[in-house]
Order: structure tokens, then sequence, then C-alpha cells
């Protein structure tokens, strides 16, 4: 076997590269780790981490007017952007601290700098000091995805997800183009804490892919919120003026923003990585392609998390690395599940969802029998929120297991967590209605529903 510098290189310190750094060291690997940017990735520092804590902020506006109906009484609240930013800022600096003493004390090395394949077994690296070159029996790619943003005229003036959360000033007026998880967070988000916020998608409703059901109530409910969301629109040109983006619609209509967030897709993250020159094969689109053991079309070269295009999550590529470990320096016995994947919709109020849509379900199972419930929240019956929750299940006729449950409400996702795990179990509504219901929670619903809708 050639004498590498190491058995494992990472290109990638975010949370899948980390993981799977971490891991192998742990298992007794010589790991190195390239990261030219903050540890953590995207999910640390400019995406989950941060937007969950700008999205529990921007809850308080609707906290401090639901109070007074529980006898609170408090003068008129005042939020403070630089204050948020700057609490945002020393938490992330904490967790990129975390990541780094996770990797140094399993053992792994880190060098700072843009790494690039040479070969099947070798990687060179551009540090502030120069260039280093590595060889390693097994490489991995885990460098995730990026913003895009589409041609246009103007489209030099907008911002994407990645610029957010440092914005200077304060956006008055935000206008959010796009329908997907990042548009639909931020048009939330920042209405919540005072934005003006219009938002854009160029399709009949947002949130493609997700239950109709779901897509058409949060629609309703984050228009109910503040939210000016228009379907079926989109941006012809954007023009630079003295206050503010003038913004013409593909309707004619023009409208003024003072930030233009596009969040119109990712993208994987593989410019100048030298993938073609190693010969790992990528699709079309530019995601690395990979088999069920994550290996490309190189052996020695393997690639996970969103730089492979499949499910564009933080857990997921987690779990990918696990099982990429096991399978490398182990015993290669764990398996990874793309079925019934649980996720969450930071929109106010939330979104949670394991499984398949009602639409989806009829294609995979023929017939399926449909339960749903939609209510004013108990804390709303004083609050004075108009703000309603829908539960929804979904049940394969023919076994009577449940194969699709979705939520919007509050907590939804920390709902929804705890009911993927007898999903994926494989539960079956028999079981649901034998399950006793905590009382009152809005949780109970999903156990107490007997009467199935009209399909």
């Amino acid at each position: 076997m050639p004498n590498h510098s190491c058995d494992l290189f990472v290109i990638g310190a975010g949370s899948g590269g980390v993981r799977a750094a971490r891991m192998a060291a742990q298992r007794g690997a010589r790991v190195v780790v390239a990261e030219a940017a903050a540890l953590g990735g995207t999910c640390v520092n400019v995406g989950c981490i941060p937007k969950k804590l700008y999205s529990y902020a921007a809850h308080f506006s609707d906290d401090f007017r639901d109070a007074a109906g529980f006898g609170w009484q408090a003068g008129q609240p005042r939020f403070d952007w630089a204050v948020l930013k700057a609490n945002r800022s020393a938490e992330i600096a904490r967790l990129n601290g975390i990541y780094q003493n996770l990797l140094v004390s399993a053992g792994a090395q880190i060098v700072t700098g843009w790494a690039q394949l040479q070969g099947p077994h070798t990687v060179q690296v551009q540090t502030a000091k120069g260039q280093e070159v590595f060889t390693a029996r097994h490489i991995l790619v885990a460098t995730g995805g990026r913003p895009s943003v589409p041609a246009f005229p103007g489209s030099e003036h907008v911002v994407t997800s990645d610029s957010m959360f440092d914005l200077e000033p304060f956006p008055k007026r935000l206008l959010v183009v796009g329908g997907g998880y990042i548009a639909c967070e931020f048009a939330s988000i920042f209405n919540g804490l005072g934005s003006k916020v219009t938002q854009l998608y160029r399709g009949e409703q947002v949130l493609r892919g997700f239950d109709d059901d779901v897509r058409n109530f949060i629609a309703h409910e984050v228009r109910k919120h503040g939210v000016d969301l228009r379907t079926c629109m989109d941006v012809k040109k954007i023009e630079k003026t003295a206050v503010g983006l003038n913004v013409t619609l593909t309707d004619g209509s023009c409208l003024v923003a003072d930030t233009v967030l596009y969040a119109t897709g990712r993208i994987p993250n593989v410019d100048g990585l030298g993938l073609e020159a190693a010969g790992v094969a990528q699709s079309r689109h530019g995601a690395i392609v990979v088999d069920q053991g994550y290996q490309t079309s190189v052996p020695s070269v393997h690639a996970l998390g969103d730089v492979t295009a499949r499910l564009q999550l933080t857990p997921v590529a987690l779990g990918e690395a696990m099982v990429l470990v096991d399978r490398l320096f182990g015993d290669a016995q764990r398996k990874m599940g793309y079925d019934f994947v649980p996720t969450a919709v930071f929109t106010h109020p939330n979104i949670g969802t394991v499984g398949y849509g009602e639409r989806e379900a009829r294609k995979v199972f023929g017939e399926v029998t449909i339960y749903r419930a939609e209510f004013r929240a108990l804390k709303h019956t004083l609050s004075g929120s108009s703000e309603r929750t829908l539960m929804k299940l979904v049940v394969d006729a023919a076994t009577d297991r449940v194969v699709g449950l979705h939520m919007v409400g509050a907590d939804a996702g920390e709902v929804v967590q705890g009911f993927a795990v007898a999903m994926k179990a494989g539960a079956t509504k028999a079981v649901f209605d034998s399950t006793i219901g905590i009382h009152p929670t809005a949780a109970e619903e999903f156990v107490t529903m007997r009467e199935a809708v009209v399909a």
C-alpha cells in the first residue's frame, strides 16, 4: 500500500465533512480537513443556526401582542437590529470554536485554504503560506452548495441568503424572490422583525414538493401575518435609484425596495475543485455523481451532502457521513434511508412534515385515507390572534400504515420529530389511535383524529 500523507482527506468543513472527519479520526484514521472559510459550513455560519436564531427574534413581535390577552401590560417594544447581529455573531464564533475543538480533540489536522484535486489520491491546498500537497488513501468532497442568482437586468443589485444576517442598514422594505424553504423563512422572519415584506414566486403556489394542503394553508397564514405574497409573479428588471431599488415586475407594475433577496435555489459548490481533471463525473447541473456508498466515478474519491444534490438537509449529510465512515473504516453495516426524512420550515407559523404528501401518496400507494384537522390553538383563544393550526395524516389504505404526517402551527418541527420515529418504525393508524394523547396540547390531535375526510 502506498505511503500516503493521510488515510482520509476531507475537502470542506461543513456539517457532513466535520462529522466524517471526526468519526474517522476517532476510529484511528489519519485525517486532514481543508476549509477556506469558517468551520461549520453553511448551516452554522449562514444557514440553519443563525436563521433559527433570527426566527426566534421575529416571534417576539407576536409574543408582545399576544401577552395583552393574558393580562400583561407593557410599553411599546423597540427592536435593535445591531444587538441581534452582535449576539448572533458571538454565538456563531462560539460554535466555530466548538467545531475546531471537535476536530482537533479527535486527532484530525485542519488546513486553512482552498483545496483542489490533482489526481485520484492527491490534493493541493492553497494556504496563506503557499501551496501544500497531500496524498490520501481516500478523499472526501463535502463542499456543500451555494446560492444561485439568474441573469437579468439589474441582478447585480440583489443579495443572497448569505448576506441577510448582517445587512446594513436594516431593510424597511424587503423584496424576497423565491418560493422554497429559504425564501419563505426569510419573508416571515423579516416581516416579524418589522420590515414591509413582499414575496414573489413565479409558480402557482410556494413550497413546491410539499403537501398541497400545507402549501395553501401556509400561504394564507403568512398573508394574515403581513407578508405580501404574490404568486405567478417574477422580476423583469431592477434599477438603482436615489430612493431605493426600483423593481419592475413581469406584469408591468413596479415597487421600490431597500433590499432584494434572491432565494431561487442553490447549486453544488464545485467550481475550482479540479473535479474534471481528476475524472470525477458530474451531473449536467454540476452535482457530483455517487453510488449508494457515496463513491464517485473515481474509486478513491467520495462525496456527500449538498454537493451531491440529493436531499439538501444538514441531518441528511450527517447521516451520510456516518455511513461513509462505517464503510471505509468500519464493518460497513450502517445504512442510510431517504424515506420518511422529517423536515421543518421556520415560517410563521412553522411547518413540520414527514413522509408523503397526499398527491404523491396516491401515485405510490393507490388508495389512501386522509385525516385532517384545522383549529385555533388554545393559546390564541385568549391572545386574540387569528392564527390557525393545520394537521394532516395520510394513511395507506391497504396496510393502515401512516405514510404522511404534516403540521402547520407553533413548534411544528418539535412535534413532528417524535412522530417521525414512529413512522420510520412503520406505525399504523391503529397504533396512532391506541396512543394516549397529552392534554391539552396541539400534538394530541394526531392521535385523536378518527373520522376520515372526503377525498
